[in-house]
């Protein structure tokens, strides 16, 4: 979600496109081909429009690969954009300009998001998306700026690796009052046991928070996935090595959050280690997919509508947040719509989506681009 700038010649196409195809769900997205499935309903059109759905606790849908592949993409792009500044000696001062004033414009967008201005703090939700990104931002963009390039992707590598060894250790092996060592249902998991001793206000369900404190350490772990990813990107290596690697990379991760899954469940809310491999391994598949068509094959102009929504994607997150795109639908199609029958509803959901993205490309062509 947040738009990395790198010059011309750098510039990834996959990367852009890859963060507008998962913020495409998200602008409508799911909800349109969740309609269209369930136009009739068989045992096959549901089950792929569960898909669109998050589970309640444990397991994974494509839906759950959503914001982990937002923060795997918010990494992949900071070795790219913080480039400029490791030429020669390290310019400390404009990057950490640049990465505070990027990580307290997110958390302030996402508060805002979450209502800071009605003054209602004691009701109010304090974590949530922008947040979490912003705060996952922060650290690996830091760990990037000061890790030597020649090391980087050993020490990074060590580190997901205590990372997610980590939070496995405190989950399994720290109680919660009143409940087993180990427990990882809703009511006794650390996690959720933290968010509700700490953070004032209201929490996204009854025991925790999706965004919660704990859980936003594992999260930094999938961001530092796209970091390594980011890196080997912008090797020397030649493109076809990449992809493969990449590709390979990815279903070890699959391989290995499968396997951790029988031990510590892939789970989205409290953000698991099996679930950081097993979300970080479909998002490593589609990063080497994307790559593979559009910087290799050159085949680009199928990713352009995902390329508008990219290079936005913030802009989005935030004004569809505050503001009712729906109104403008009805205004335009009140006098007919009615008279669609069944595809009223796929009618109303294409043009929710249409005038987003007629938003969006009216932002893409005068060059105007919210950088957060």
């Amino acid at each position: 979600m947040i738009n990395e700038k790198t010059s011309s010649s750098e510039r990834i196409l996959s990367i852009d496109a890859l963060r507008g195809f998962d913020m495409f769900w998200i602008i409508g997205g799911s909800g349109l081909i969740t309609t269209l499935l369930t136009l009739k309903k068989t045992t096959w059109t549901l089950w792929l429009a569960a898909q669109f759905n998050h589970v309640a606790w444990n397991g994974f849908t494509f839906y759950d690969l959503i914001f982990p592949l937002f923060l795997f993409v918010v990494g992949l792009a900071i070795p790219f954009s913080l480039a400029k500044y490791r030429k020669g000696s390290i310019n400390f001062k404009s990057a950490y300009t640049r990465i505070v004033t990027r990580t307290l414009t997110l958390f302030f967008l996402g508060l805002l998001v979450n209502g800071l201005l009605d003054f209602n703090f004691t009701s109010m939700r304090w974590p949530g998306v922008l947040q979490r990104i912003a705060i996952c931002y922060f650290f690996a963009a830091i760990m990037t700026l000061h890790i030597p390039s020649r090391f980087q992707s050993m020490i990074i590598g060590i580190l997901l690796l205590v990372i997610l060894l980590g939070y496995w250790a405190v989950m399994k092996l720290i109680p919660v009052h009143g409940f087993s060592i180990g427990d990882l249902s809703p009511q006794g998991n650390l996690a959720g046991y933290l968010d509700r001793l700490i953070i004032p206000g209201r929490l996204y369900y009854q025991y925790g928070d999706n965004e919660g404190l704990l859980s936003t350490i594992p999260a930094l772990g999938t961001t530092l996935l796209g970091v390594l990813a980011g890196g080997f990107l912008k090797s020397k290596k030649s493109q076809i090595i990449k992809i493969k690697w990449i590709f390979i990379g990815g279903a070890v991760s699959l391989v290995l959050g499968t396997a951790w899954n029988f031990i510590f469940p892939i789970n989205k809310i409290l953000w698991t280690s099996s679930y950081v491999l097993f979300a970080g391994g479909w998002s490593l598949l589609l990063l080497g997919l994307f790559y593979w068509l559009i910087d290799y094959k050159g085949y680009k102009r199928w990713a352009f509508p995902f390329i508008v929504i990219g290079m936005n994607a913030i802009t989005i997150y935030f004004v569809q947040a505050l503001f009712d795109f729906g109104i403008i639908v009805n205004i335009l199609t009140h006098g007919f719509i009615g008279y669609l029958g069944a595809a009223k509803d796929v009618f109303f959901l294409i043009c929710l989506v249409t005038l987003k993205w007629l938003f969006l490309y009216f932002l893409y062509r005068k060059k105007i681009f919210l950088k957060a």
